[in-house]
């Protein structure tokens, strides 16, 4: 795992510095400590620059860029390819002959070979940069699910990318101002929607998107790969459940490659339960796992079932708490890394985490993201498939008729926000479900924004995000039920935009690589194929996994009733936290035109709501990224 860096001056005479290029790769060395490297093009056109985080390979004969046999191609990755060694083994029977025994040498090969197409034989995480000197082109790639970050800008001839938006700032080659409509959406989903980031003039490539900029400063992107399937599987119970746990053990088993020591960050729960179980079948050697929680919050901890799955299994357990002066000790950091806000709570004990286990001298950490959006794991997505039952017999009631119940909800006092928002969107025909994160609703995002950003602002919706994705789905399926809609929508932004950025910036922070083997794109890809009615048959969450791992972890640990990695943030809002976070949004709203003060206000009202932490993380972002102040 790696940081990685790119400029290409396509249109204009100015040579690429490589003293920036330096600032620029060594603002990520947390992402690399263990070695760097850069490469300046024959006519200084174009750059790239490397921070290497060693797992692969660990000789110095690996270091990024890396060229081919003939320096007409370079490479700067950050990532891992799994199958790196079957790829391997078929390019040497092609005649091609190694000089290192890392996985990036395959990657230049194999575009070599195979161009742009080349992304399609890859399983892994990764995001790249190839730099082709004879065609003056490069080549930029995002892998399937985004668990990797890549972004970039584009302006006054120049072309930059990397693995952070600090990087592409350390250039100084554009100026710091708020995307004023990734804030809106950001205000919906905790995050900004690729390809926007909340950095005016800087995006992010989408996940499971590709693109190629010419020495005309052209640019092609266009989506490789999408987790939709025309045709349905259906086959017995049995077959679905034998072919998981088949696709389970294959991904953990590609995601123990490694040169390095590795472990698992152990909850308790049925995800990380398992990556330790199949695991430790798989080795000679005890698994070594780490677990969070918090001092004097007994209530958010599962210590007792993480010690059990670690006695179960003979695992070197370690185990660390942390409390609220550890979260507030944290803030600079966490702002400084996070590059635009993640508000999500649970990035601090990722960090801890994390960084017990770097202590503990592993560098390489499975995880078990992605498990809950492709099983339905939330108890509200059973509440929400349930509700869109009710949505299609309401869908009968002509359309008029709907939009006048809605404008009457919208004006009855003591209506809850939610039920307003979910009537208003059953109305207009809008999609149910937009995300397993929403904070604000639409009526509340407007009434909350400074009458200046809301009249900039005039005519926006997140409607058009949703839309936009919804339409793709529609557009990929033949059988488009419910869950899987809410499986795909969370693929395409809560997963790759929150949650895995959430892992990747914290465990990066810590020189940790973190590796998701329920995101195999083959497990995703077949799962995604599972009509509803066969995945959660009578709306029981995670129907198909449980039976899938049925015998393979504890009993206790299936039945037993999903508590969710949560932070006591609501807790710490009656402490010092809150005292923090009051005195900031006030300051801020009476500072700065972007929130109206007597909405956040009313914000902070609400002792028993996590808002005023997304608004907290907003004005942090601010004050460090765009006021260029040091968090107090």
């Amino acid at each position: 795992m790696c940081g990685i860096v790119g400029i290409f001056n396509h249109s204009t005479s100015e040579r690429v510095s490589e003293r920036m290029l330096q600032r620029m790769r060594d603002s990520m060395t947390h992402r690399g400590p263990d070695d760097c490297g850069a490469y300046l093009s024959p006519d200084s056109s174009a750059g790239l620059g490397h921070r290497r985080l060693a797992i692969i390979d660990l000789s110095p004969d690996a270091r990024g860029p890396m060229c081919d046999d003939s320096g007409q191609l370079w490479i700067t990755f950050n990532g891992e390819i799994y199958n790196y060694l079957e790829l391997r083994a078929d390019l040497e029977k092609e005649g091609v002959r190694f000089r290192t025994k890392s996985d990036t040498e395959v990657l230049l090969y194999l575009y070599k070979k195979h161009g742009r197409e080349m992304v399609r034989f890859l399983r892994g995480m990764f995001a790249f940069g190839i730099w082709d000197n004879d065609r003056r082109t490069l080549f930029l790639a995002r892998d399937r699910i985004g668990v990797k970050p890549l972004y970039y800008t584009d302006g006054k001839g120049s072309f930059i990318f990397a693995s952070e938006i600090k990087a592409i700032l350390a250039s100084e080659k554009i100026d710091r101002a708020v995307n004023l409509e990734a804030f809106y959406h950001y205000l919906s989903f905790l995050t900004t929607p690729a390809p926007q980031t909340l950095f005016e003039g800087i995006f992010k490539l989408p996940a499971g998107y590709r693109m190629t900029v010419d020495s005309k400063g052209r640019i092609e992107i266009d989506q490789w790969w999408s987790p939709l399937s025309k045709k349905q599987h259906i086959v017995d119970e049995e077959t679905y459940v034998r072919d998981i746990r088949d696709l389970l053990r294959e991904s953990i088993r590609y995601r123990m490659i490694s040169d390095v020591p590795f472990g698992v960050f152990l909850s308790g729960g049925i995800d990380s339960s398992t990556n330790v179980a199949l695991m430790a079948g798989m080795m000679d050697r005890p698994v070594q796992t780490f677990s969070i929680g918090f001092k004097n919050e007994p209530q958010y901890n599962e210590f007792q079932f993480a010690r059990q799955v670690a006695d179960k299994f003979h695992t070197d357990h370690h185990e660390i708490q942390i409390t609220m002066n550890d979260l507030l000790d944290f803030l600079p950091q966490l702002i400084y890394h996070q590059d635009e806000p993640i508000a999500d709570p649970v990035c601090i004990p990722v960090y801890y985490v994390a960084k017990l286990a770097k202590d503990n001298g592993v560098s390489v950490c499975q995880v078990g993201e992605g498990a809950d959006e492709l099983f339905c794991g939330y108890p509200q997505w059973s509440y929400m498939l349930s509700l869109e039952r009710k949505r299609q017999m309401y869908a009968i009631v002509p359309k008029p008729l709907r939009q006048m119940a809605s404008f009457f909800a919208g004006q009855i006092e003591g209506v809850a926000s939610a039920r307003r928002e979910f009537i208003r969107r059953a109305s207009n025909d809008e999609p149910f479900f937009w995300g397993g994160a929403e904070a604000f609703y639409e009526a509340h995002k407007r009434s909350l924004l400074h009458p200046d950003i809301r009249s900039k602002l005039n005519g926006t919706s997140s409607v058009s995000v949703v839309s936009a994705y919804f339409k793709e789905f529609m557009a990929g399926t033949d059988s488009p039920d419910a869950l899987t809609w809410m499986t795909f929508i969370d693929l395409k932004l809560r997963l790759p935009e929150l949650l895995l950025m959430r892992v990747d910036k914290m465990t990066m922070a810590t020189a940790v690589e973190a590796r998701v083997p329920f995101l195999d794109h083959k497990l995703v890809e077949y799962v995604m194929s599972i009509p509803q009615d066969r995945k959660v048959p009578d709306l029981q969450p995670k129907y198909l996994l449980k039976k899938a791992v049925r015998g393979i972890i504890p009993d206790q640990i299936i039945d037993r009733r999903k508590q969710g990695f949560g932070v006591p943030v609501v807790e710490w809002f009656q402490q010092e936290l809150g005292a923090k976070i009051r005195q900031k949004l006030v300051d801020f709203a009476e500072a700065q035109p972007y929130l109206d003060r007597t909405a956040v206000a009313s914000v902070l009202e609400n002792q028993g709501s996590a808002l005023p932490w997304y608004l907290f993380n907003f004005v942090l972002w601010h004050e460090v990224w765009i006021q260029q102040e040091v968090v107090a």
